[in-house]
């Protein structure tokens, strides 16, 4: 009896198996990046695109269409909105902007728990990066300085925009936040030449490509601050946000904020599709997207560009979604002082 019941399992598996490859061969997929070609966003979601389609049934081709503004908001509606929920689009997207729903932005036209969640390639903690000749050594000359320094920012959502202003609220420092520029590139540009001062982002973009390669080699920029609990071994002599909130006895009413700002980096670099996509086709993008992430070409492909790999579940990123949308009155209205432009 065994016997046949295992015979009968194996034979379901195998019908459910050849049909799904018979669906993708010879099919494309398309990845939705809502990022400027070249960021690191864009970067991880080609690395996804280039690996991912050995491990589905049939092995469909992947293509990366680039769809940046409003700091990922753009690529998100059309992820949600437009995309078909057919198993053939995918997206990319920064993972900070639920706070524009939870600040119940009018150009916010998603749900951000129900996205379909397929994982995400990475987890990174951020850092604040200040021009080096200018008069902002550290967050204390911040705090004393007369004229606030400027930090750019592609717009609200994002940590360009929010880093700050949740420095303000657990600090007492001041910045102005420039937003609207199209990507994390013209920022660095506008730093290099002295329209800004200053830029949030993450670690690893930080570490991972131009201009900070130079940057670090010629000291043209002096890391402030990180936010992870403990020290990045690349960034062993900056103070992290935590230690710098000791030093400056923040009250716990502001430490509470934490959890849900930076929630971000938890959310890593997600790769979403839209709601309603179907359950067997979400169980083959999970599986293939794990496997994917821990396949020796892909592992071998980002160590030699430098990216960081530490791969986090659809199902684990489903559960966070569902968290960070379901706050008190309270933290939603600290947070919408920290997100408001």
């Amino acid at each position: 009896m065994k016997k046949i019941f295992s015979l009968v399992i194996l034979l379901i598996w195998t019908s459910d198996l050849r049909a799904q490859s018979s669906f993708y061969q010879g099919k494309t997929v398309t990845v939705v990046a809502a990022a400027s070609a070249g960021s690191l966003y864009d970067l991880y979601a080609r690395l996804v695109a280039q690996f991912v389609g050995k491990h589905i049934p049939g092995n469909p081709n992947f293509i990366v269409q680039n769809m940046p503004g409003a700091g990922s908001i753009i690529g998100a509606n059309y992820i949600y909105n437009v995309s078909k929920p057919d198993g053939l689009s995918i997206g990319a997207i920064q993972p900070s902007i639920y706070f524009n729903q939870l600040q119940k932005q009018a150009e916010v036209k998603y749900d951000w728990a129900k996205f379909t969640w397929i994982g995400s390639t990475d987890k990174s903690d951020h850092l604040l990066y200040m021009r080096a000749d200018s008069p902002y050594k550290s967050l204390a000359d911040v705090r004393r300085a007369k004229e606030p320094p400027k930090c750019g920012s592609t717009g609200a959502g994002t940590s360009g925009s929010y880093m700050p202003k949740l420095l303000e609220e657990t600090l007492g420092t001041k910045f102005t936040v420039i937003a609207g520029y199209q990507g994390g590139g013209e920022i660095d540009l506008a730093v290099e030449r002295g329209e800004l001062h200053c830029r949030a982002l993450t670690i690893q973009a930080y570490h991972s490509r131009e201009p900070y390669h130079t940057w670090r080699k010629n000291g043209f920029a002096r890391i402030l601050m990180q936010t992870g609990k403990t020290r990045d071994p690349r960034l062993v002599d900056v103070p992290t946000l935590y230690e710098l909130m000791n030093e400056h006895k923040t009250p716990e009413a502001e430490r509470r904020l934490l959890p849900l700002v930076l929630a971000a980096s938890d959310f890593g670099r997600p790769i979403v599709a839209p709601p309603g996509f179907p359950a067997d086709k979400t169980k083959i993008f999970r599986e293939a997207f794990m496997k994917a992430m821990n396949d020796p070409e892909l592992l071998a492909e980002a160590k030699r560009k430098n990216y960081d790999i530490t791969p986090t579940t659809g199902e684990e990123l489903e559960s966070l979604a569902k968290q960070v949308m379901t706050q008190s009155p309270e933290v939603l209205e600290r947070v919408k002082i920290i997100m408001s432009q």
